[in-house]
């Protein structure tokens, strides 16, 4: 007997950013990992959103049975309802997840987990959403998980844990391609793997800075919070929780009964916000052996 981990992704709606229920006329899980054609995917996870001349990219790492990592996979819709799956758009000799994309000055970059690396990559779109090539190494030294870029203030930030779970670095830098230098107070976490590992995109709302973190204490995905940051300079750094409750969390049935642990917001009107998210149920396999 083997117990895996059944994650998918689902898209959600809502008023604002942090009060999100499945979107109506869409079930879910909306994306599974049966869609995926080009190789033999176990689950799909850590979806990231991109909103481009009336499409929706949606990329997400597929954890491919094949070669034990994960790619990086990309489906596009014009409605958030149905899903077209187009390929795997990066495959690399090393893990990869957590496909954190986003538009700069014209261009689009990725920055997803390569913690077996024990380093922090950015790429960047050569041909949007299928070609993807290295750009530079912005961190070193450690088995990074989750980076989550932001900009704000005229500065870049990156908030990134690691394998451990238990401790939030910040990192900024003048450019996108940096250098970057860890900050004064870094590490903002310490020992708590209930508040330090990333859950997705950073929120920047005006002078709104929100970030999304895993609750990993029982068991890894098992809930997402959320922390404003209240005070953040080259020097400084503040922040509270949100709300005490979770943002997202099991409803100990369905498709995200043992958890969920990542949502990517976007606002596309007044009092209109679209995620995507993931959950996961264990899913019990069996095997004879003769």
């Amino acid at each position: 007997i083997r117990d895996t981990f059944g994650w998918a992704i689902g898209i959600y709606e809502g008023d604002d950013q942090f009060n999100f229920t499945p979107k109506r006329g869409v079930k879910v899980p909306t994306f599974t990992a049966d869609k995926v054609k080009d190789i033999p995917a176990e689950f799909v996870a850590d979806p990231f959103l991109v909103e481009k001349n009336g499409l929706w990219y949606l990329f997400f790492e597929a954890m491919n049975m094949k070669t034990f990592q994960g790619d990086i996979g990309v489906a596009i819709s014009k409605d958030l309802n149905e899903w077209i799956y187009q390929k795997i758009v990066l495959d690399e000799p090393f893990h990869l997840s957590y496909p954190y994309v986003f538009q700069w000055e014209g261009e689009y970059y990725m920055i997803p987990e390569v913690y077996q690396t024990n380093s922090v990559k950015l790429y960047k779109a050569k041909d949007f959403p299928n070609h993807w090539e290295y750009v530079d190494t912005l961190i070193y030294g450690d088995q990074f998980v989750d980076p989550s870029v932001f900009y704000y203030k005229n500065r870049w930030w990156m908030f990134v844990a690691t394998t451990k779970n238990d401790t939030l670095y910040l990192y900024s830098s003048e450019l996108l391609t940096g250098p970057w230098v860890e900050h004064p107070q870094s590490p903002v976490v310490k020992n708590n793997k209930r508040i330090a590992r990333p859950g997705g995109r950073v929120i920047v709302d005006g002078e709104s800075v929100i970030r999304l973190t895993q609750n990993d204490e029982y068991h890894y995905g098992n809930e997402l919070k959320a922390f404003e940051i209240t005070e953040l300079t080259e020097t400084t750094y503040q922040e509270k929780p949100w709300r005490e409750e979770s943002l997202l969390k099991s409803n100990g049935k369905g498709w995200n009964k043992n958890g969920m642990h990542h949502l990517d917001a976007h606002r596309i009107g007044a009092n209109q916000w679209v995620a995507a998210v993931d959950g996961h149920r264990n899913r019990f396999l069996f095997s004879l052996k003769y």
